[in-house]
């Protein structure tokens, strides 16, 4: 065995190493990138991630020439590529030699800088089995043609990189399916200690009132009660925050009985056919408890407006209500942390997130998803 194949298999060791012990992705990422970088004589080197639909993006990169890290990286992320087309169309399977990068021949002829003499690249899809994630690509200056060893190499690297990014989605998915029986059991916990209590506590108070003649320690009793059953009104809804009733039997559903159990009447309207990801149904199921909260305190109306719709490209969701309003501007900062929250949430999928109202002319909520 010759020192370059001994000196492959002591970077693969190290990479294999790094992967394992990393649980964060990005740092998983660029920190496999650098020692690949820097235990060869490839010179830069970028992955991306590829969605289903074929939208790419940028994922990592290291010392890319600044023609490529030009404005943010800006041809990183726009336009298409020979690589990443072939990609989409299931032509790329394997470590490839790639003719002239496009990305390259566009930052030259718009002039943007150094290229550091590159103009080839080598690319391989990073996979895991039948799951495929996106490409990583490498290249050194003034090299137009790479060896069978050296994309020997990179589909190896590029193995380690997709079996670590199906261990950290796996590790994420058993992170949710923990957070999920958490949440279940503390609903149960609640549902048979706090809320009995209060339920409790509902009918001493409505039986002390009954039972005395004295009309202020009726008047007392009374407001026992009444404090007593807004508190129970309070933890059903926290409950229903926790373990939704319904959900399994999808988004609207959910909502309906959230906004029974808020009092409220909800028109709904679905356009499309909807299939949602864990994700987006979590994202939207949270927005819509806390929209309908804020009208049930606010808006001094009961019936709302709620239409979920799949037009191609993704899921928009509206809730509106013709009740009392609010002075909004966007421009400003958000007037309560639940709004916050609601945009943050939809922020984190890609989504956007438009909120509209004005003193007795209502507000109306309208969110997009991207899929």
């Amino acid at each position: 065995m010759n020192e370059e194949a001994l000196s492959n298999i002591e970077l693969l060791k190290e990479i294999a190493e790094f992967l394992n012990n990393e649980t964060e992705q990005c740092d998983m990422l660029h920190g496999a990138l650098k020692k690949l970088i820097k235990g060869t004589s490839f010179t830069t080197g970028w992955i991306f991630f590829i969605e289903e639909g074929g939208k790419h993006q940028l994922a990592s990169y290291e010392d890319l020439p600044e023609s490529l890290e030009h404005n943010g990286c800006e041809l990183m992320h726009n336009g298409g590529c020979w690589c990443v087309n072939r990609f989409r169309n299931g032509k790329l399977t394997k470590a490839s030699n790639i003719i002239e990068c496009q990305r390259i021949e566009k930052a030259i002829d718009e002039k943007r800088g150094e290229t550091d003499g590159i103009t080839y690249h080598a690319t391989v899809p990073l996979q895991s089995g039948d799951e495929s994630y996106g490409l990583l690509n490498v290249a050194a200056p003034n090299k137009t043609h790479f060896s069978k060893d050296e994309l020997a190499l990179l589909e190896s690297v590029a193995f380690q990189i997709g079996s670590a990014i199906k261990r950290i989605a796996l590790t994420k998915k058993e992170q949710e399916i923990a957070l999920l029986a958490e949440r279940n059991r503390l609903a149960r916990d609640l549902h048979d200690s706090v809320n009995q209590l209060l339920f409790s506590l509902t009918l001493t108070a409505r039986g002390g009132v009954e039972m005395t003649s004295d009309e202020q320690v009726k008047e007392t009793f009374k407001t026992v009660q009444t404090l007593a059953q807004e508190a129970l009104s309070e933890m059903r809804a926290l409950i229903w925050q926790l373990r939704p009733h319904g959900l399994e039997n999808g988004l609207v559903e959910a909502v309906k009985g959230y906004s029974d159990m808020l009092g409220l009447t909800l028109e709904t309207k679905v356009e499309g056919v909807i299939s949602l990801s864990s994700k987006v149904e979590e994202v939207l199921w949270r927005v819509s408890q806390e929209a309908l909260n804020n009208c049930k305190k606010h808006s001094g109306v009961k019936s709302i407006r709620y239409l979920l719709k799949n037009d191609g490209k993704g899921i928009s969701l509206m809730i509106q209500d013709k009740g009392d309003g609010f002075q909004y501007d966007d421009a400003q900062p958000l007037p309560s942390i639940g709004i916050e929250s609601m945009k943050e949430r939809v922020k984190s999928l890609g989504g956007t997130f438009h909120l509209e109202s004005a003193l007795r002319k209502g507000t109306k909520l309208t969110v997009k998803i991207p899929y």
